[in-house]
């Protein structure tokens, strides 16, 4: 078959399996609508893979498939770009997917929407497809904005709880923020290049390193700098950097496999896809690096911070992809861009792996979320008391592990960049490598509270029974109100359905980043992909020149800093919570302040509320009442139609019926006619 359709097939695929399932819902049985999805999926799983295999073989595509629009020398097309960038991303997104969707056979099988659902999740995988595969920015901004489409319809996909549709709904604002970033940015693009088009615009992108424009006053500015900027706000959103980061934690709202599809494979990594394809452009702008890996740093430290007090598991596991995130931010900012992509690779499976074991937890625990009331669930869910250790190492950077190789790689990243004097890189350096006791800290008191010690489950007396955090019933469905086990009531393994991906996502978290790290970092692997001015940028340089192989880089690493680091903080939470549980409890008393700061999120959720939220009400308010109700209805609509009325009334006194009275009008009009006529002359 020639490869071009095969391109086309990988997101249509999915989008027939999203058309089955959503607009015959209602009438078809339940075994269909998954069958159809999964069909789709586990297809476009396949052909990506056949397409990998061919660019791995030297062959790539760049071509348009569809001329939406032409507008003198604008077209705006629909293209595809086949490379080892895309393939990557196309490998990563269907293979998350597919194992979403197999585990919400089993984790959705009681929920009335179950069809609705499945059609969802196959919608979004379609909707990330494009953009990954996409070769000009119009069809960038098309998936962009389809991915945030479907991920509203999935956040508030129990839209009858008032938490979801606030969840939401602030997931939809605080993402129009960063996409009007976004298309100003791609506005930009258009105004000086003169194309949407990715070739194009890379090819003469040095043409305007020195170009500048006027915004405000007579102040110039680089146009690489304001372009880049303006993107990079885009991805803010989209990848939920520090501020536009307060969404993400409420996606919870949504049930599990999504929470795992959003935070792992497709929504939060299309900003730093993006920013990594963006790479001639950012290359030409110190600036906009320096604010990129200052925003990661912000964003890897400080959210880490807020995983020590959550107490809902996938809360836990929600804070710990805001800060990896941080991470991946970092690494674009140091120039590192192939690292950042090797990072969202492996963590795509590990945290998927977390996501969906926190969702099987949720499971065998009757749907209680708070990890205070768990506890010894080793012995009853091995499956998953397992690959929760595998996913929770691989997350801290264990040596040999996935997350280790990639994980490592931006900490070094980050350190030459902070050597050559890159503005905001000695605080991102050290950001990161706080953020490496910070992250071992939180995940395994995550572990230890659900898998290990004493059971405080299927107790009557459970003081922590029903209280969740931020006051949000997760998990909680419209057929399915009770949380939490019985008195005497034991948890249980759950289905196949479910701990089968569970198995398969614990073996990339094991093995993908020993066998990638190589080829992906120092081969040939992104040659002609990614950009790098290694004389301004010298990080991968010197990466390369430090690397001799994945196994001397493991036991390397047992007498660095990071190791040792991550030893203290899995160290340090076993001690506090598995031996002298009173100690965290009094750090909390004694700091209550810092508590109550973290408790609030930095206040983040306030001041977006007050400032973002409270503007738009207004605003709505002005336009409403002033534009709407004064000057629409008011105006143009009750004014015409009283001018209309008055008119009629003066007409009126004109229309009597005798004919000689409009034969004495037509005379007064004859000689107002003529009068005029002769003062012309």
């Amino acid at each position: 078959m020639d490869m071009q359709k095969l391109y086309l097939l990988v997101p249509l695929a999915p989008l027939c399996g999203a058309v089955i399932a959503g607009l015959f819902c209602r009438v078809i049985p339940r075994w269909l609508a998954h069958t159809a999805t999964i069909l789709g999926v586990a297809l476009a799983f396949v052909l990506s893979v056949i397409i990998f295999k061919d660019v791995i073989a030297g062959n790539t595509f760049n071509g348009t498939v569809y001329t939406w629009m032409t507008s003198g020398d604008y077209r705006f097309e629909v293209g595809f770009l086949i490379d080892t960038l895309t393939a990557t991303m196309m490998l990563v997104v269907t293979f998350v997917s597919l194992m979403v969707h197999i585990y919400t056979m089993g984790y959705m099988r009681d929920d009335p929407g179950y069809n609705r659902f499945f059609s969802y999740i196959s919608l979004f995988t379609f909707s990330m497809l494009m953009l990954v595969m996409a070769n000009n920015f119009m069809q960038l901004f098309f998936g962009w904005e389809a991915v945030g489409l479907v991920s509203y319809l999935l956040i508030g996909f129990w839209y009858t709880r008032p938490t979801a549709i606030f969840a939401n709904m602030k997931a939809f604002l605080v993402n129009r923020v960063g996409d009007f970033g976004f298309i100003l940015g791609i506005g930009l693009v258009l105004a000086h290049f003169g194309s949407l088009d990715y070739a194009q615009v890379f090819k003469h992108a040095p043409d305007f390193a020195s170009t500048t424009i006027n915004i405000l006053g007579d102040a110039q500015w680089s146009l690489m700098t304001v372009t880049c900027i303006c993107l990079f706000i885009g991805a803010m959103g989209k990848s939920a950097q520090v501020p536009l980061h307060v969404w993400l934690p409420d996606s919870m709202e949504g049930p599990t496999p999504i929470s795992a599809l959003i935070h792992a494979a497709t929504m939060v990594t299309a900003g730093i896809f993006m920013v990594s394809r963006m790479s001639p452009l950012f290359e030409l702008s110190t600036t906009a690096l320096s604010f990129v890996i200052v925003i990661g740093a912000i964003t890897a430290l400080f959210m880490g911070f807020l995983g020590i007090i959550q107490n809902d598991i996938k809360r836990v596991v929600a804070y710990s992809t805001l800060s990896q995130l941080g991470y991946m931010t970092v690494a674009l900012g140091a120039s590192a861009y192939s690292v950042a992509i090797f990072h969202l690779m492996t963590h795509a499976f590990f945290k998927a792996l977390l996501f969906l074991a926190a969702g099987s937890v949720i499971i065998g625990m009757h749907h209680d979320q708070d990890i205070r009331n768990m506890g010894g669930l080793r012995k009853y869910m091995p499956i998953t008391w397992i690959t929760s250790l595998v996913g929770s190492l691989a997350l801290i950077g264990t040596p040999f592990l996935s997350g280790f190789y990639s994980k490592d790689s931006i900490i070094e990243a980050a350190q030459v960049a902070h050597h050559h004097g890159l503005p905001g890189a000695s605080f991102a350096y050290y950001a990161v490598l706080a953020g490496v006791f910070i992250t071992a800290f939180y995940s395994f008191r995550m572990y230890f509270l659900v898998f290990h010690g004493e059971e405080r489950f299927g107790k009557s007396d459970d003081t922590h029974h029903h209280e969740h955090e931020g006051d949000h019933d997760d998990e909680e469905t419209s057929h399915d109100h009770h949380h939490g086990l019985a008195p005497g009531q034991k948890p249980h393994e759950t289905p196949w359905v479910v701990t089968l991906p569970l198995v398969l996502l614990a073996i990339p978290s094991l093995l993908i980043g020993f066998i990638a790290i190589e080829p992906m970092l120092y081969g040939d692997y992104f040659k002609g992909v990614i950009f790098v001015n290694a004389e301004a940028h010298p990080a991968m340089e010197h990466l390369a020149e430090e690397f001799h192989g994945a196994i001397a880089m493991g036991v390397h690493s047992l007498t660095t800093l990071p190791f040792i680091l991550a030893f203290s903080g899995v160290a340090l939470s076993w001690f506090f919570y598995m031996k002298r549980p009173d100690i965290p409890a009094a750090i909390q008393r004694r700091f209550s302040g810092i508590n109550t700061l973290l408790e609030n999120k930095y206040y983040f959720d306030k001041i977006n509320e007050f400032v973002f939220a409270g503007g738009a009400r207004v605003l709505g308010g002005v336009f409403w009442r002033g534009g709407d109700v004064g000057f629409i209805d008011g105006l143009v609509v009750n004014g015409s139609a009283k001018f209309v009325g008055w008119l009629s009334s003066i007409s009126r006194l004109f229309q009597t019926g005798y004919v000689y009275h409009y034969a004495f009008m037509m005379i007064i009009g004859l000689l107002a006619l003529m009068t005029y006529g002769i003062n012309r002359v």
